[in-house]
C-alpha cells in the first residue's frame, strides 16, 4: 500500500481503513462499559451485586461478537 506511486495520502480510502480500525479497537471496550452501566443502573434500582458483571461480560461477548464479524467480512473481501 506504501508502495503505490499513484496513491496520494489521505484519499478517502485512507480515512475509511483508518475509521475501521477505530471501529476494532473500540467494538470491545465500548460494549463492556455499556454493559457495566447498565448493570450499576440496574443493581441500584434492584438492590444486587450481580447484575453488573454479568452485563459487564454480556457487553464484552457482544463487543468480540462484532469484533470477528468484521474481520469475516474483510477476510471474504481480501479473498475476492
Amino acid at each position: 500500500m506504501a508502495d503505490d506511486p499513484d496513491k496520494k495520502p489521505g484519499k478517502p480510502n485512507d480515512y475509511v481503513q483508518a475509521e475501521s480500525i477505530l471501529q476494532l479497537a473500540l467494538a470491545v471496550p465500548a460494549g463492556a462499559f455499556v454493559g457495566l452501566g447498565i448493570g450499576y443502573l440496574l443493581d441500584k434500582r434492584f438492590h444486587t451485586g450481580w447484575i453488573a458483571i454479568t452485563l459487564l461480560f454480556l457487553g464484552a461477548a457482544g463487543g468480540f461478537v462484532q469484533l470477528f464479524a468484521y474481520l469475516a467480512r474483510s477476510s471474504k473481501k481480501g479473498d475476492e
